[in-house]
């Protein structure tokens, strides 16, 4: 930065963790480059907002945080604004020209440019709006080198970049691209530093982590699964069984179970396995199509693979499920969660509805209600459906009033929070191993077991101080809400 040899660089991390490791990568070159980073926003020369832009909502709270930003650089307490993330690969033009004091935007496909960003003498064009740095990349970039945003003991893993599902309601395709695996090798390189700088905990993240390798010359991979047009136009066209029109396409694309996984995720997690100083490894953002039986086996016989899987399902009625472009049946879902506790009984279950899909009936709501109440969750998340431009589902008929969808999603999370209750009631007594993770912002110890990921799950609170990073068995002596507490 001119004028400036070691500028005090503050990043805003904001999103999901995909978004994090972004952010970690890009703190990485930063500081590679002579940045001081991790400076707190109010004593920075240069502010990053590392923005989501998933869902309206999201980019709502995005603008929100760089205005912010932007009215320290007007005080003169912040020199520089820069914008990266998802918010720029969505919406980077029309960004640019509503907040022309932002001093640089970068793309996701530029962010091994973020240098040249941060320590650019002259960011404007011509035109006065923020200058783009992009640089294109045709496959799965390194996230090696990163500066962590997490807890030492603890590390996401990233095995994949974007996601060529394409369902109807989703806006990732457009911002991240298609679907493409890292290497292994460099997967392993990557695994090899983290548990190096003392991470113990691996968690694996992708927009699809159960399609790793999928993508490879020679497999069957659905590149495309986006809604049928005819489809779209006539939503309410359907069969009286509820199977609609489509339904065996829904039925022709769930055929990855068949597929041998060697060199997918199955081969992935039994190299993993084998890494010395690495004790859990966690399953997140698992597409359920993606599950073959030798995956299912591999995660039962690997002794670092906690009993632990996100699955977002978004839904269970079958014609909702085709609208949303979600190419499985729920007899397919119901089967494969049979599977996956049958095969192992200790395993923890997370997974994500979307209420208020356009056209789902009161009586479709009362079927996803009634089979979350039955299979029982071990973490469920809700969201309101929210129309995204240029996504096929904002093109469908039946739109769902604002308080009609939050009165479901409220219904579901009570009921979610009856078994949740009921489960850590059936807990007390207990012996449970628990990974530390430190003080809280409330001044508590906690942790969190095997079946509790970072960050979206409940916790386990101890009643004393126990040092960050040590796995130790626990008695649970009782609950509070969500969360377990444990001696």
């Amino acid at each position: 930065m001119a004028g400036r040899k070691n500028p005090k660089v503050c990043l805003i991390p904001l999103g999901c963790p995909k978004n994090l490791v972004d952010g970690e990568k890009m703190l990485g070159m930063l500081a590679q480059a002579g940045c001081v980073v991790g400076a707190p926003a109010e004593r920075a020369d240069v502010i990053i907002v590392n923005t989501c832009a998933f869902l309206s909502a999201a980019r709502d709270e995005s603008l929100k945080t760089i205005r912010q930003a932007l009215r320290l650089k007007r005080c003169g307490r912040v020199r520089r604004v820069v914008v990266s993330g998802c918010l720029p690969a969505r919406d980077g033009q029309r960004l640019a020209e509503e907040l022309p004091e932002v001093d640089a935007i970068v793309d996701i496909s530029g962010r091994d440019q973020i240098a040249k960003a941060v320590l650019a003498g002259n960011f404007h064009n011509r035109s006065g709006h923020a200058g783009f740095f992009m640089q294109s990349s045709g496959g799965a970039v390194n996230d090696s080198g990163r500066f962590r945003l997490t807890p030492r003991h603890t590390a996401y893993l990233r095995i994949a970049y974007g996601c060529s599902r394409r369902c109807t309601f989703c806006t990732i395709p457009s911002i991240r691209g298609p679907y493409r695996s890292k290497p292994s090798r460099d997967i392993l390189d990557e695994a090899r530093e983290l548990i190096g700088d003392g991470a113990i905990e691996l968690n694996l993240i992708a927009q699809d982590t159960t399609s790793y390798g999928l993508d490879a010359k020679g497999h069957s991979f659905v590149a495309r699964a986006s809604l049928p047009l005819d489809v779209v136009k006539n939503n309410n066209r359907h069969d009286r069984d509820g199977r609609g029109t489509h339904g065996q396409d829904a039925r022709a694309t769930f055929s990855t179970s068949h597929l041998k996984n060697s060199s997918g995720l199955a081969g992935l997690l039994k190299k993993l396995d084998k890494l010395n100083g690495l004790r859990w490894i966690r399953l997140m953002y698992a597409y359920p199509t993606g599950f073959s039986d030798e995956l299912i086996d591999v995660m039962a016989g690997c002794r670092r693979v906690v009993p632990y899987v996100d699955i977002p399902l978004q839904h269970i009625n079958d014609k909702v499920l085709r609208l949303m472009g979600r190419r499985v049946t729920r007899k397919q879902i119901e089967g494969l969660l049979v599977k996956l506790r049958k095969k192992i009984p200790a395993m923890s279950i997370r997974t994500t509805f979307i209420v208020g899909f356009p056209g789902e009936t009161a009586g479709q709501f009362a079927e996803l209600l009634r089979f979350a109440g039955d299979f029982r969750f071990d973490a469920l998340g809700v969201f309101e459906y929210s129309p995204e431009a240029g996504t096929p589902a904002a093109r469908l008929s039946g739109r769902i009033h604002a308080r009609v969808k939050s009165e479901r999603a409220r219904r579901l999370m009570l009921q979610q929070q009856k078994i949740v209750m009921q489960a850590n009631a059936a807990k007390i007594g207990r012996t449970i191993e628990v990974l530390v993770d430190g003080v809280d912002r409330s001044g508590r110890c906690v942790g969190r077991h095997a079946g509790q990921a970072p960050d979206v799950d409940s916790i386990c609170i101890f009643t004393s101080r126990r040092e960050p990073g040590q796995i130790i068995p626990a008695r649970v002596i009782g609950f509070s809400g969500y969360d377990l507490i444990v001696e």
